[in-house]
């Protein structure tokens, strides 16, 4: 791994870190750190991978992808589910991961997910903030592919 490598990972992980905090907190995914973290990935695209159209297409389909189910859920549910802030973040990944990465870190969140609730009953009507879970499918699926 380069110094680069190194020093982008800290970047990501740490604010990652700091996501998860804050949505676990209030519920919210600010705009402050979601959306230069989504332009540090593509930045960090652009610098080192040679595929840089998946990473755009990663943070397009991200955001598309739970844009998509946020609506249909609020048109079958009547009510909230995922919020905007979830769906930058999966942009985030897709920047940072790209495209193919998508579908393993969304497994990675969902799964995560699970495990915090199913142990705790799982309420119907319990709201459970996303952003952690996708800040773990992220840091993981990163780290994964620099690793592996």
């Amino acid at each position: 791994m380069t110094i680069i490598t190194i020093l982008a990972g800290l970047v990501l992980i740490g604010a990652l870190i700091q996501l998860a905090r804050i949505d676990w907190a209030t519920q919210r995914l600010p705009n402050l750190i979601t959306i230069p973290l989504l332009l540090a990935g593509l930045a960090w695209a652009f610098g080192t991978a040679d595929d840089v159209y998946l990473h755009l297409l990663g943070a397009a389909l991200g955001y598309g992808i739970f844009w998509a189910v946020e609506t249909i859920y609020r048109l079958v549910r009547k009510r909230d589910g995922l919020g905007r802030g979830d769906a930058k973040l999966l942009a985030v990944g897709g920047a940072w991961c790209g495209a193919w990465a998508l579908p393993a870190i969304i497994l990675a969140a969902s799964v995560s997910a699970l495990v915090y609730a199913l142990p705790k009953g799982g309420a119907r009507d319990a709201r459970i903030p996303f952003g952690p879970f996708l800040a773990i499918g992220i840091g993981a699926v990163w780290l994964s592919q620099r690793l592996f």
